[in-house]
């Protein structure tokens, strides 16, 4: 089996010179999203400035919290999910316990694929799998693809 490339580069031809091109195809960040039957402001509120949060409330008969990191500037999926281990196994014990109580815990990694001939790779690695295990989540995948334009509305006829 060959050995992948984290640093993969694509070729185009212009202007009869081959240049590099970065891949287009990139990491985005991870989301931690999770679902509890209880309120998970107090989990939020411990986890304080290391997240930026994007949702946390109930709907219907859940509650939910959705957020991404907001210390450093994580690098890749592995560095981010080690990052949100560390966070979630240093919380004090009544914020663990919400942790440890919650549905669903999901680390999500976002990966922007705006075009259709590059590609992206990545690793997690085998500590960072145990650490995600050991807290009990779960890892998931988002593939944002290219956006498409939306259509302009036509106007009535009268």
């Amino acid at each position: 089996m060959g050995h992948h490339n984290p640093e993969r580069i694509r070729f185009e031809e212009s202007n009869s010179m081959n240049l590099q091109v970065p891949d287009k195809t990139r990491f985005r960040n991870v989301d931690l999203d999770i679902t509890s039957k209880v309120d998970l402001q107090p989990l939020m509120a411990a986890m304080g400035k290391k997240i930026s949060l994007s949702f946390v409330g109930r709907v219907k008969r859940m509650y939910y919290a959705h957020m991404d990191l907001a210390i450093g500037k994580p690098k890749s999926p592995d560095s981010a999910i080690y990052i949100y281990c560390k966070l979630i196994k240093g919380l004090p014990s009544e914020a663990r316990e919400l942790w440890d109580s919650a549905k669903i815990r999901t680390f999500d990694i976002g990966i922007d694929a705006p075009g259709s001939s590059s590609c992206y790779w990545s690793s997690i690695s085998p500590k960072t799998l145990l650490a995600a295990a050991e807290i009990n989540a779960q890892i998931a995948i988002t593939i944002y693809g290219p956006m498409k334009k939306a259509k302009a509305m036509s106007k009535p006829t009268t």
